[in-house]
């Protein structure tokens, strides 16, 4: 905790909160550490029970993602409120742990919009990786019911599951593409100069564009 207190940087601390983070600790600086002290599940638990932002990132970074019970997973991404920590505790550990898929469809249909959003963020994992088994046409179904009135972390989570369904699977992306036509889901968001745009019609084409010219 005092070599992450070290690293604290006020400047990135006041970026970081405009995004609704809690942690002024460069990321690449957060790496350095984490590599400096490996895996070591027990303090990464240790790390995230003091409930700092800064720490429960590097717990993420040094724990062992198996080790955790399914249960724990559970409360962890219930505890996790803060985007970056959230996105990381799906990426980096649940995804690598083999309950995933029996969390996967609970927190799909959970009521709190930021466990659900863990669970999209799971099925557009499987959607990209491994479809098979997956309702893709019901996904849709949900997407096109629900995206439009979604609080933000969920919809940005239906959004990215749309444009995956659009970019990965030729037989939706009509479909796929339709649908993010109507709804107008992040057609203003503002994109930096080089990046695509979250806008699902827009990613969708300029993804399947990419993977075309790289065939």
């Amino acid at each position: 905790m005092t070599q992450l207190a070290e690293l604290e940087d006020p400047k990135v601390r006041e970026v970081n909160a405009r995004h609704g983070d809690d942690h002024g600790v460069n990321l690449g600086r957060l790496r350095a550490l984490a590599k400096q002290l490996r895996t070591q599940h027990a303090l990464a638990c240790r790390l995230w029970g003091t409930g700092d932002g800064a720490a429960r990132l590097l717990a993420l970074l040094i724990c062992r993602p198996k080790a955790f019970e399914t249960a724990e997973l559970d409360a962890m991404v219930r505890e996790a409120r803060a985007p970056k920590v959230h996105d990381w505790l799906v990426n980096y550990v649940v995804r690598k742990h083999p309950h995933a898929e029996d969390l996967r469809p609970a927190w799909l249909a959970d009521p709190d919009p930021v466990v659900a959003s863990a669970g999209w963020a799971l099925t557009t994992h499987r959607v990209a990786k491994q479809p098979e088994g997956l309702d893709l046409a019901g996904l849709l179904d949900v997407i096109e019911a629900e995206m439009k009135d979604a609080p933000d972390r969920l919809q940005w989570a239906m959004n990215h599951c749309l444009a995956q369904i659009g970019i990965e699977h030729a037989e939706h992306r009509a479909r796929a593409v339709d649908i993010g036509e109507r709804l107008q889901v992040l057609k203003d968001y503002p994109t930096s100069p080089g990046c695509t745009s979250p806008f699902a019609p827009v990613w969708i084409t300029e993804m399947v564009r990419r993977q075309q010219d790289g065939s």
